[in-house]
């Protein structure tokens, strides 16, 4: 057998071939009645695996073995690893991985051995060479081998055989004009040695050769590094899909008929029962300070509050209903903040005093009311990727510093951190609304371009303030209380019997809203000046 004892300086690729006759680590043994004779086809494909077809023809009362290591050390702190995979035996032999060992037996008779073996190449500058040098332990009665790579330039550089110290040029080694190598030899007797050098041009194969230590660089491309940047490309693909496809659902904002005429009336009607404060939530994805106007505003509009003015730039909040069940959660947490228990009334001096109302948790108020009646995603669950993507990047560099000290497949580490950095980047895309959410989010654009369409003449002047103070704080939302103030100034507040604006005093003696139109932007600042946004 041949024992194969080192490798390329740059593309060191283990001829399984000749590597089927070897080895140093358990030394075959043949009868030496007429000696085995062995067949090799081989086959360097294009991902760099090579992929062996090994005839052993074993005489009577003969028999062969070889075992070849899958860890040869080739320096003194730095060792080279192989892979046989894919193994087929056809005959009486037998073939097997165990302990480090690709292990071939076989008795009388011819025995087909197939098998690929993975990490043979490295790169080198200006080529990819690589060596084969092997010593015999047994005589072998014939070897013939051929060698197929994807490159037809390939080159022998150098081919010697005989005992160490004295050895003679290869008489049977050619490559054919097509790129094949075939290698012929007979009667090569235990003790001699066969050392072939070839030279393949750069690129011809990826380099994929698993070296570890000092001799070897910790951040290689090799086989597992490929196989991690594959995945996270994949994983990329896959998250940039997501979120484009989840980032532009959306539902048609068709305009929708805010008015309803049923009961014999015109009123105004919400789809869903969308309140003000909360179809400025859904639109954005957060309170601002218009969100918070409204709500006020659509406190006093539904008879929870009066808004009364006591001076150009100076209005004061009174309790006119107590809440009740008819208030959403963040409802109540802003009536309680405007008006505590035993305080009947307030001014907008005693709000502005620092401290005096708790800006923070009336924000999450709204939002919590968002994700409890399920139209936005709850916030713990949206920290997920934010976690993962911080203990991708924990393990990454953990994965990087203990591979570039053991294994070195250190760039492993580096795809896992980049995993984890794309999971904190991409959290700030994820959707903020569910399915339910973006529906609703659709609804208010339809109402919103619905209630651009109401003219105050299409309506019953009995029912004209009520309507356009009920529509009043979503257009607040939408910055158009402008527009809908305009199209509504010319209205007689008292055509219902009640003086003036029911919610907002100091124009009750007023028989349009003229005067109002040009007040009520100012409060509508006072309030937003208390919440002042993020």
């Amino acid at each position: 057998m041949l024992t194969f004892r080192g490798g390329a300086p740059a593309l060191l690729l283990a001829l399984t071939a000749l590597v089927a006759l070897l080895l140093p680590a358990a030394p075959a043994r043949a009868q030496e009645t007429g000696g085995a004779i062995v067949d090799l086809e081989m086959t360097l494909g294009r991902d760099g695996v090579l992929d062996v077809t090994e005839r052993v023809t074993v005489p009577p009362g003969g028999r062969f073995t070889m075992s070849l290591p899958l860890r040869v050390q080739i320096s003194e702190n730095s060792e080279r690893r192989f892979a046989v995979t894919d193994i087929e035996v056809t005959g009486p032999g037998t073939a097997e991985v165990a302990d480090d060992l690709f292990t071939v037996d076989a008795g009388p008779g011819e025995s087909t051995f197939r098998y690929s073996v993975q990490n043979t190449v490295s790169d080198a500058d200006g080529s990819q060479v690589f060596r084969w040098f092997g010593v015999l332990n047994v005589d072998i009665a014939e070897i013939h081998a051929s060698l197929i790579s994807p490159s037809f330039e390939m080159g022998i550089v150098d081919c010697v055989l005989g005992p160490l110290g004295a050895t003679r040029p290869c008489a049977q080694v050619h490559i054919e004009p097509d790129g094949v190598l075939y290698l012929d030899q007979t009667n090569l007797r235990k003790g001699e040695s066969v050392d072939l050098t070839l030279q393949i041009p750069p690129g011809t194969v990826p380099a994929n050769a698993d070296i570890t230590g000092p001799g070897a660089s910790a951040f290689a491309i090799t086989g597992p590094v490929v196989i991690a940047f594959v995945v996270l490309l994949l994983a990329l693909i896959v998250l940039a899909l997501y979120l484009f496809l989840v980032r532009r659902q959306s539902v048609p904002a068709a305009p929708m008929e805010p008015l309803d005429r049923s009961s014999g009336r015109t009123l105004f009607s919400s789809p869903a029962g969308i309140l003000p404060g909360e179809a400025g939530v859904l639109l954005d994805g957060y309170a601002d300070p218009t969100d918070i106007a409204a709500t006020v505003v659509d406190l006093a509009v539904r008879n929870y509050l009066w808004i009364g003015r006591i001076g150009e730039d100076e209005w004061r909040i009174v309790r006119v209903n107590p809440a009740d069940d008819q208030l959403r959660g963040y409802e109540r947490v802003f009536y309680d903040a405007l008006l505590p228990a035993g305080v009947p009334e307030v001014t907008m001096a005693e709000l502005r005093v620092p401290g005096r109302l708790p800006v923070e948790p009336l924000r999450r108020a709204m939002v919590a009311d968002a994700v409890d009646r399920g139209a936005f995603i709850d916030p713990a669950r949206r920290r997920i990727p934010l976690w993962l993507g911080g203990g991708l990047i924990v393990l990454g560099a953990a994965v990087t510093v203990v591979a570039a000290l053991l294994s070195g497949h250190a760039l492993v580490g580096v795809a896992i951190a980049l995993a984890g950095g794309a999971l904190l980047g991409a959290q700030k895309f994820l959707p903020v609304r569910t399915a339910y959410g973006r529906t609703l989010t659709g609804q208010v654009r339809g109402l919103q371009r619905g209630l651009e369409q109401v003219r105050s003449t299409e309506i019953p002047s009995g029912d004209r303030e009520l309507v356009f103070s009920r529509g009043l704080p979503y257009m607040v939302v939408w910055s158009r209380a402008d527009n809908w103030v305009r199209a509504f100034r010319d209205i007689d507040p008292s055509d219902d019997d009640e003086p003036g604006l029911y919610w907002f005093g100091g124009f009750d003696d007023d028989r349009d809203l003229h005067r109002f139109a040009v007040h009520f932007p100012y409060f509508i600042t006072a309030v937003e000046t208390l919440f002042p946004a993020k």
